[in-house]
């Protein structure tokens, strides 16, 4: 069953503008099922996950890669650095856009290989998990910007979905074959972990405890959800603070955590610097952990923090689907440790969002709001309470809390 991706649009409009298209972002996210649904009939395809592809792409780029075969989709593209170089020459030679797209798992490399030999010539696409809004068949393919929401007008994004139990969703995850009843959660992701340190981790850096990576994972979903704090992780896994941060590079480069840096005006000196981490997916996030069931999840102690991952998640892959900068989604914390969970950048206005696991929330939840005035050169838009409500309410003239499905 192919569920329909915000992405789609987007991808369209790029293979129009740029000779090349990269799709990258994490493993099983469902970057091939995409292009093979909506391109499978007018591009060749070939993976590099095929030995005798990987071999003649290596050995021979000239002959993998000749203008008889475009348009085409190459997989895992990263496995044969050389290719990038081939592809230059081939769309230079060509007036045709959308000529070749690439895919692949790591960023870092793949990053590498554009900047060396396709500067100008890209457009660049992450993807991500399923969203809650393609899971319910809502996409709009517009990113999440807080506007006061009316309980009519907006009837089809308010309507609370049939069935949905938001920590059962949380819990399983966003990976696409999950989607499957019958997949089993567990299996899922030991065997995603598994295949993620044997190949993309190794594919990276030569691990010598390999142990210690995955305890450093451990750690790092502990603490979705909360300030980056290295030095802390470096004495929980027993490695030194230089290793940690390479580390965090190599979960950030292949789509696993997303680390955010916070909402920073140059002439506002007060403003603390400290990132914040998030996992992509709450369901890897849970099985790292050791939360097996939604239910321990939904009563545990890790539930706020991991209600906030994912609705952090759910607004970062809006902003990924459109093709929009993630760094318009930043987070407010001066050093009096005023926080806002979100600051949304629309332009020259800034929109406050706090993350509330309740149903019911109180004013004193939007009481830092108020942080943001007074920031030369930005004035403060409508801001939103993201919680469990069943429908949406003002909780003053200029916020409102909306259900966690209307993002």
């Amino acid at each position: 069953m192919y569920i329909d991706r915000e992405i789609e649009g987007k991808l369209r409009s790029y293979l129009k503008q740029f000779k090349v298209v990269l799709v990258t972002g994490a493993r099983q996210t469902g970057k091939t099922t995409l292009l093979k649904h909506c391109l499978g009939g007018e591009y060749e395809y070939a993976t590099l996950d095929d030995m005798n592809n990987l071999d003649l792409a290596i050995t021979d780029p000239k002959a993998f890669l000749n203008s008889d075969r475009i348009p085409i989709i190459v997989d895992e593209v990263q496995q044969a650095p050389d290719l990038f170089r081939q592809v230059k020459l081939v769309v230079d030679s060509l007036d045709q856009y959308g000529a070749v797209i690439l895919t692949g798992s790591q960023t870092y490399q793949l990053m590498q290989g554009v900047s060396e030999s396709l500067a100008g010539r890209i457009g660049i696409l992450e993807m991500s998990g399923l969203s809650l809004r393609e899971v319910l068949g809502r996409s709009t393919g517009e990113r999440y910007i807080p506007v006061k929401l009316d309980k009519r007008k907006d009837e089809a994004r308010l309507k609370r979905p049939e069935g949905l139990d938001i920590w059962e969703h949380i819990h399983r995850g966003s990976m696409p074959e999950l989607q499957r009843g019958e997949v089993d959660w567990y299996d899922y992701y030991a065997s995603y972990i598994r295949s993620y340190l044997e190949r993309d981790v190794r594919q990276l850096i030569n691990i010598k405890d390999e142990r210690k990576f995955f305890n450093f994972m451990i750690a790092i979903a502990a603490r979705t959800g909360q300030l980056l704090n290295v030095s802390d992780i470096s004495s929980s896994v027993g490695v030194d603070a230089k290793t940690i941060q390479g580390w965090i590079s190599i979960l950030q480069a292949s789509g696993i955590i997303y680390v955010m840096q916070p909402f920073w005006a140059n002439i506002e000196k007060r403003l603390a610097k400290t990132p914040k981490v998030y996992f992509m997916d709450t369901g890897l996030a849970c099985q790292l952990t050791g939360w097996y069931t939604a239910d321990q999840l939904k009563l545990g102690a890790m539930s706020g923090h991991m209600f906030e991952t994912f609705v952090v998640s759910e607004v970062l892959k809006s902003f990924m689907n459109a093709g929009r900068d993630l760094r318009e989604v930043s987070f407010y914390r001066d050093l009096q440790k005023h926080e806002i969970d979100l600051v949304i950048q629309d332009g020259r206005t800034l929109h406050p969002v706090e993350i509330k696991s309740g149903v019911q929330v109180r004013g004193d939840a939007i009481k830092r709001f108020s942080c943001l005035e007074g920031i030369s050169g930005y004035e403060v838009g409508f801001g939103h309470v993201i919680c469990q409500t069943p429908e949406p309410y003002l909780i003053s003239e200029s916020v409102q809390a909306i259900p966690v499905w209307a993002i």
